[in-house]
């Protein structure tokens, strides 16, 4: 099969091709998916570079989501059948390859109307930002949401669900491309934060601050975040990549709290939970998944270089699988191929 491979952690030019990956093998409660589409998302670039807590073994198959068609299912798995179209998250095996392993619990079932590609992108910044917004900050309808970053994948899930769920949502982005991206998702309000000052501008005209924030670079934005907050409010920290010295008298006096996402600790009844209202909101056209562009297998470095890269977030930057190479995919029933790379 077709498989991205990073062989060392390092720069994007790490990652290679080959069209000669083993197809990987299915155990208990598993799914061989045939990928259709894998999105790529800041947190591949922080696995790839090496500066990320959980890393996994080198050689590794890159990609933490995607989108296709159940190929096999494993003999204890009753929730999906072969032909079945599914959306995934974090996979066994890495999602930019012809075929993935997923655990049955981490595969939802993907609604027609909803293409591959779009598929990929609600395994991570959907599950986040739902995640955040409603499981760790407890938002309800009526309150205020303020989203630093909301032009990104993360940020523009986030600005769909808030506004689907009653919240007044605020955010900012950092170019004209990315606030009207923002704005056509939804947002009530959107600010440039590449503009001096311009969080002296939010806290004028919301001088009582926003009762949840949503961070996706808390390194930077984490001071900010602790002026705009409201009294009791909760601020979610998303993404982040470096250290940050804050002053916790500011958490204090406003009796706020700052809590971390990782969706790796979503347990199996809460992604149950969050895909069937996600995939409610996606049938009746709530939520509409949004892409910047898409790119072949083979152009994979480029995609990472991309997601860190871009001063203008304008959606999910997807791996589509059949954008072209289409001979060489492989069928399942032949895997007699080198040992593949799996995480």
């Amino acid at each position: 099969m077709r498989a991205a491979i990073v062989h060392r952690f390092g720069s994007a030019s790490n990652i290679t091709y080959t069209k000669n990956a083993n197809i990987p093998e299915i155990g208990e409660n598993q799914l061989l998916i045939r990928v259709k589409a894998s999105a790529v998302n800041p947190v591949d670039t922080y696995i790839r570079s090496g500066n990320y807590a959980n890393l996994p073994k080198v050689p590794y198959i890159p990609g933490r989501e995607g989108a296709g068609i159940v190929e096999r299912v494993a003999s204890d798995v009753k929730k999906f059948l072969p032909g079945d179209r599914v959306w995934f998250t974090t996979p066994v095996t890495g999602s930019c390859a012809d075929f993935a392993v997923v655990k049955a619990s981490a595969a939802f079932s993907l609604p027609e109307k909803i293409s591959f590609a779009q598929g990929s992108t609600l395994g991570i910044a959907y599950l986040t930002a739902y995640r955040a917004l409603f499981i760790k900050a407890k938002a309800q309808p009526g309150q205020t949401c303020f989203i630093h970053g909301a032009s990104g994948g993360v940020g523009l899930a986030a600005v769909q669900l808030g506004k689907a769920h009653g919240l007044k949502v605020y955010g900012t982005a950092g170019s004209k491309e990315g606030l009207e991206i923002a704005k056509k998702a939804g947002v009530d309000e959107v600010f440039n934060h590449n503009e001096a000052n311009y969080v002296d501008t939010i806290l004028e005209k919301y001088p009582g601050g926003f009762d949840v924030i949503l961070e996706m670079l808390a390194n930077v934005n984490l001071n900010y975040d602790l002026a705009l907050i409201a009294k009791f409010g909760h601020i979610c920290i998303i993404g982040n990549r470096d250290k940050i010295e804050i002053d916790p008298r500011r958490i204090m006096q406003k009796e706020s709290s700052v809590v971390g996402v990782f969706l790796a600790h979503t347990e199996p009844h809460e992604y149950e939970h969050m895909a069937n209202s996600i995939n409610s909101m996606l049938e009746n056209g709530t939520l509409i998944p949004i892409i910047d562009i898409e790119l072949p297998l083979s152009n994979l470095p480029d995609a990472h270089n991309m997601v860190i890269e871009k001063s203008a977030s304008k959606g999910k930057i997807v791996i589509n699988l059949e954008l072209f190479d289409k001979e060489t995919t492989v069928e399942a029933e032949n895997p007699d191929r080198d040992t593949p790379p799996s995480e």
